[in-house]
């Protein structure tokens, strides 16, 4: 975890890199498709460096569905090629991080009138295994209303008439990126977040030489040299290619996605459901731990990039398809416990409506060096990255790019020390349970919790929570995890620690209000945030906390 004396995303030894070292590859975004950039490359040897305005994760990187999935829906739509891609790439992720995803059974109830038809889906979901070449028990099983009903008892019988059962994994965006970019670090990445690149500095031949950058934790401003240049900026990366003066006729096409949680108490479905909605779309039903979140909405997006929100229309859409789908649980909007609502950067068709747009990502190459990738799949990460240094690579000589040439990525593990398979997860899990008993917790959730969002970095969490002698347990571990991330994955405020590291606003929204007061001290602490730092820390977690609980009229514009 450390290099020279220095955990690896430790913010003073990175900025200090990165203002004083040139580089061979400068990437512009902290999402997943960034992260997984800067770890191909610099596992490939070149020299990296990665700069995000926000924190990590923070814009459409941690408002998936949160899986590593398919998309069966994209085989209607005849995408052959990204559904064979997405498909072998989920066994692929999952490999190089079991803890992180998960397999998952997924279950497709057939309805009278509904999207899919029983031939139809019998051979969907075969074409589907064959292009992923899934094997063994994960292909697909088709299963008759009895056989469905047992799977799931909340579902209308009175419609239902039959379903498919077929594999997909389950993850946490957020965390899945940290990990790629703490595992780049590792490999000599320079990352740093809450680092904008305010501008483009250009040679006489129009070509980016430099990057103008601001370090928001100072104000600082500095330049970065490369030889290369990706924006890998998501909704944003339209406007790094205004500044750079190279837009065209293609151009993103943003939709939004919301998704709704309840406790599990509320939609106690026993495993994940991919259901029809009235109008013909589809939607997920997810449990995950102490909850279950539906989702997702997909609507045309023109608002306020910075503050994407849940409308009161988004979460009377989801609770109608839910109350229409399972028709005892009668779910209301006071029933939701949180939300979330995120952009999907994707590339524009002509009168295509949002939920017939590709997800194929796509390279934009300017005239100035400026290489922009956009569109894609949480799913396909290590692919987009793959194209956009083939990019790369195409623009060096023959020399360089034989020595680069070759991607490492399918083969190193995200997560160190190393859980190999779903069967070392589950006995680490085991294990854990046994060490928090001890300790005096029965809870099995924290097990689980700590397992599949830490691996076996718990053991450090666990043995660094013994130090806060006379707290209670469950607050000691609360603040062990706020050292762990301070310490190794860079959290600079407490809305990195409470969204992205450890997912509680969306999974555990409780322990925020719980145990909000000791980690806003710890921080002050760990980071010496002044008393105007504090506060600000305070009202934007506030301020999140708000539009994860509320459904608005309209978008911010």
């Amino acid at each position: 975890m450390k290099i020279g004396g220095f955990s690896v995303l430790n913010r003073a030894y990175q900025i200090e890199k990165l203002q004083t070292e040139q580089f061979d590859l400068a990437i512009i975004g902290g999402g997943v498709t960034g992260s997984g950039i800067a770890l191909d490359a610099a596992s490939r040897g070149l020299k990296v460096c990665l700069v995000e305005k926000s924190d990590f994760a923070s814009g459409t990187s941690n408002k998936s569905t949160k899986l590593i999935h398919g998309g069966l829906r994209y085989l209607k739509q005849l995408e052959i090629g990204l559904v064979r891609e997405s498909g072998s790439e989920r066994a692929i992720v999952h490999k190089l991080a079991p803890h992180l995803v998960i397999p998952e059974k997924m279950l497709l109830p057939l309805v009278e009138g509904g999207t899919y038809g029983k031939m139809m889906t019998s051979i969907g979901l075969k074409v589907y295994d064959f292009l992923a070449n899934v094997t063994g028990d994960d292909r697909r099983k088709m299963l008759d209303k009895e056989e469905t009903l047992s799977k799931e008892s909340l579902l209308d019988d009175a419609v239902i008439l039959g379903s498919g059962l077929y594999a997909e994994y389950r993850t946490d965006d957020a965390r899945l990126t940290i990990e790629i970019l703490k595992r780049a670090a590792e490999f000599g990445a320079t990352i740093i977040n809450y680092c904008e690149m305010t501008s483009f500095v250009y040679n006489q031949d129009s070509k980016i030489e430099r990057l103008n950058c601001i370090d928001y934790n100072t104000g600082h401003t500095f330049q970065i040299q490369a030889k290369n240049y990706v924006s890998a900026t998501g909704p944003w990366v339209d406007l790094l290619r205004e500044k750079d003066h190279s837009m065209n006729k293609k151009h993103l096409h943003l939709t939004k996605g919301v998704h709704i949680v309840f406790p599990f108490e509320k939609l106690s479905i026993k495993q994940s459901i991919y259901f029809d909605v009235p109008d013909g779309r589809m939607i997920f039903a997810i449990p995950r731990g102490r909850i279950t979140y539906v989702g997702t909405t997909d609507t045309n997006y023109s608002g306020n990039l910075e503050r994407v929100v849940a409308t009161k229309d988004d979460a009377e859409y989801l609770l109608e398809a839910v109350n229409n789908m399972f028709p005892t649980v009668h779910v209301s909007i006071e029933d939701i416990e949180s939300n979330w609502a995120g952009l999907r950067p994707l590339i524009h068709e002509e009168d295509k409506d949002p939920s017939e747009l590709s997800r194929k990502d796509e390279l934009f190459l300017s005239k100035s060096g400026l290489i922009s990738i956009a569109g894609g799949k949480l799913t396909g990460y290590r692919k987009m990255a793959q194209r956009a240094l083939d990019a790369v690579l195409d623009t060096m000589n023959d020399e360089k790019q034989e020595k680069y040439k070759k991607s490492r990525t399918k083969k190193i593990p995200l997560v160190e020390p190393v859980l190999e398979t779903t069967e070392a997860v589950n006995a680490y899990q085991k294990e854990m349970a046994a060490t928090l008993e001890k300790l005096g917790v029965t809870d099995q959730y924290q097990a689980w919790y700590l397992c599949t969002t830490y691996g076996k970095q718990a053991d450090i969490i666990i043995e660094k929570s013994k130090a806060f002698e006379g707290d209670d347990v469950l607050k000691r571990l609360i603040r062990a995890e706020l050292w762990f991330a301070i310490q190794n994955e860079m959290v600079n405020s407490l809305t990195d620690f409470f969204v992205r590291r450890t997912g509680r606003l969306y999974f555990n929204i409780s322990s925020i209000k719980k145990y909000y007061q000791v980690i806003l001290k710890d921080a002050t602490n760990y980071l010496n945030w002044n008393e105007k730092r504090r506060t600000s820390e305070a009202e934007k977690l506030e301020l999140l906390l708000k539009d994860a609980t509320t459904y608005y009229k309209e978008v911010f514009k």
